[in-house]
């Protein structure tokens, strides 16, 4: 014999088991002004970008080949930290938010919708290589000036911990993939 409020009581956990996986899934919408904010950052580092290209071509004919050599490294290190900013935005808001739907754009950069976690952390880490491997060469071509070698050590140092970080990521992706297609 069956307890006929028993069947009740499993379906209202059933109804609230539901609502809260509603919640749950819904709360990923609670990301989207992180990524708003970010593009506000862009924006931002727009506005520097522009500021270093004035500086530079204003002190440009005075300048020596290391000081050119030295502004242009400036730019380029904004610029990847802008690309930087932007994977993290539309690959973050893809595997996150919402998929974007790239109908109707045939500019779009068929890389926005092909990131998956494992590939934005590791374009993530390789971006943040090479921006740190511009300011170590920027340290080391302003050496005369400011002979520190503590300072230049310790660059040096960041930027292979960066380095190695990058590679043992690489390696435990590649490691992950081969024993998920091997349970497939």
């Amino acid at each position: 014999m069956t307890d006929p409020g028993h069947g009740s009581s499993r379906s209202a956990l059933k109804r609230a088991e539901r609502g809260l996986e509603r919640v749950i899934f819904n709360s990923r919408w609670l990301m989207a002004p992180f990524y708003v904010g970010l593009i506000v950052s862009l924006a931002i580092l727009l506005f520097k970008f522009l500021q270093l290209l004035y500086e530079f071509i204003t002190h440009a004919w005075s300048a020596s080949e290391s000081d050119v050599i030295l502004g242009v490294l400036s730019l380029i290190d904004v610029s990847l930290t802008g690309n930087l900013v932007l994977i993290v935005v539309f690959s973050g808001y893809e595997n996150f938010v919402s998929r974007i739907d790239p109908a109707g754009h045939p500019d779009w950069p068929a890389w926005m919708t092909r990131i998956d976690f494992a590939g934005l952390k590791q374009k993530a880490l390789a971006s943040i290589v090479a921006i740190s491997a511009i300011q170590v060469l920027k340290a080391f071509m302003n050496i005369d000036l400011s002979l520190n070698s503590e300072k230049l050590a310790w660059l040096v140092g960041i930027h292979l911990v960066f380095v190695v970080s990058t590679l043992l990521l690489a390696l435990s992706d590649r490691v992950g993939a081969r024993g998920e297609g091997a349970e497939a």
